[in-house]
Order: structure tokens, then C-alpha cells, then sequence
């Protein structure tokens, strides 16, 4: 039975044709879901290899315009859903209709911005409802039941579960109490992803029995960054293929 998994992307990492061929990758790899980070010069939840692929992808020009071209992109070669993830400046610079809006032409089914909460959200989740993208709710093991029960009342299909507080990238061991977390927010009847810290195929299967989706990224960052031969379409494809099959 194959893992099923929701992959982490940079926007125009390594480089905008290259972004490309790393959606092309990780959908033909086995993806369920790609979620498409958009690059941020403060990328506060995020560990070393992503905020140094969100200096990159900075660094080759970048801008919002670029991201949802390479969306459009994604979605004319396949019906993959795909979600925007971004910080809440980004969304305030461009306006948050706009914005919005504009994921919603692109062809994206949702949008992730870890650091607008759904009470202080400046109208981000009534937008959504209006467009039909899914705003999705960040959730941290340290939630409590009334908070969550709050979260709960937004009409969102999808939840997100960090598995641990603190930035992407370091290991992380599922345990009893992580188990119990996602058993938790499971029962409220949403489709979890989970992430933060996801990169073998072994934290793959233990997970996936609580979970709609496992959440990877740095593990395909860092096979980027640590290319030393052939393709990044085949490095990545190969990854995503370990992960799932």
C-alpha cells in the first residue's frame, strides 16, 4: 500500500525553469498534494535548507507573479491540488483579495499562512469561503481542546498538524505523545497534514495511519542542494518514489 504524502516546494528553487522540473518530479514520484512555498527573506518556521532555497529563489528573481505562473503551470500538466504556502507579510503586500484571488485564477485549491491564526486573521479565512479555497488552520501539539473546538468552527477541510513547535528540518520522533496529538485533532473530522521534521520513508509509514497526508520538504531541498550528479528531476523523482512506494 503506497504512503501517501503532501510534498513541500519552493517557488522558482533552484531556479524558475528548474522549479518546473521539480513539481514534474514529485507529482510523477507519487505525491498526493504538493504544497508550494512562496519565498520570504524572513521565513520564521522554516530550518536552514528551506530559508537558504527561499534566499535562492530570492536571489533568481522571484516574485509573486512568477509563483502563480509556475502554479498554472502545475495544474495545466496535472489535477494534482496544489496549496499555497506563505507568511502573512506576503499576503499584506499584495492585499489580501488580491492576493487571494489570484491564487484562486492560478488554479490552487488552498492556502497555508502559518502566522495568521484563524482570530487574527484579517479576513483571510471569510475570503477564502468567498473564492472557494481552503484556508487551512496551523495547529501545534500545545493547542488546547477550547482553542481547537474554536478552530473547528471554521468550515476548512483540511488541518494542518505541526508535529513540534520551533522551524522545519530537524528529525522528528513520532511518539506516544505526538500519536495521542493526531489521534486528537484527527477526530474532528478533518483531513490532517502533518509535518514538521518528515524525511525517511519509516516516519512516512508510522505516521500515516493518523493522517490524511505526510508533510516532506527539506528532505527534497536538500537533495537539491546536494546534487553532485545526474538530473534534479531524477534525484527528486527517486526521493519522492522512497517515500511513498
Amino acid at each position: 500500500m503506497s504512503n501517501r504524502i503532501m510534498s513541500h516546494m519552493v517557488a522558482c528553487f533552484p531556479s524558475k525553469r528548474e522549479s518546473i522540473d521539480v513539481a514534474g518530479a514529485l507529482i510523477d514520484g507519487g505525491s498526493s498534494y504538493l504544497e508550494v512555498q512562496f519565498p520570504f527573506s524572513d521565513p520564521s518556521s522554516d530550518g536552514y535548507y528551506i530559508q537558504e532555497a527561499c534566499r535562492i529563489a530570492l536571489s533568481e528573481g522571484f516574485t509573486a507573479a512568477a509563483g502563480f505562473e509556475l502554479i498554472g503551470e502545475i495544474r495545466r500538466a496535472s489535477d494534482i491540488p496544489v496549496f499555497v504556502m506563505c507568511y502573512a507579510n506576503t499576503v499584506f503586500f499584495h492585499g489580501i483579495r488580491t492576493f487571494l484571488r489570484s491564487c484562486a485564477s492560478s488554479g490552487a485549491q488552498g492556502v497555508i499562512v502559518p502566522d495568521l491564526p484563524l482570530d487574527y486573521d484579517e479576513g483571510l479565512y471569510t475570503e477564502c469561503g468567498l473564492l472557494g479555497l481552503d484556508a487551512v488552520p496551523v495547529v501545534a501539539p500545545s493547542i488546547s481542546e477550547k482553542r481547537l473546538g474554536m478552530i473547528m468552527k471554521n468550515q476548512s477541510e483540511h488541518l494542518y498538524a505541526a508535529l513540534r513547535t520551533g522551524i522545519t528540518g530537524s528529525f522528528t520522533d513520532l511518539g506516544e505523545e505526538k500519536v495521542l496529538f493526531l489521534k486528537r485533532v484527527r477526530s474532528k473530522g478533518r483531513k490532517v497534514f502533518a509535518g514538521f521534521g518528515i524525511s525517511e520513508r519509516s516516519q512516512v509509514e508510522e505516521i500515516s495511519p493518523y493522517v490524511h497526508a505526510a508533510v516532506v520538504g527539506t528532505a527534497f531541498v536538500r537533495e537539491i542542494m546536494e546534487q553532485e550528479s545526474g538530473s534534479i528531476y531524477g534525484r527528486v523523482r527517486k526521493k519522492t518514489e522512497s517515500l511513498v512506494s
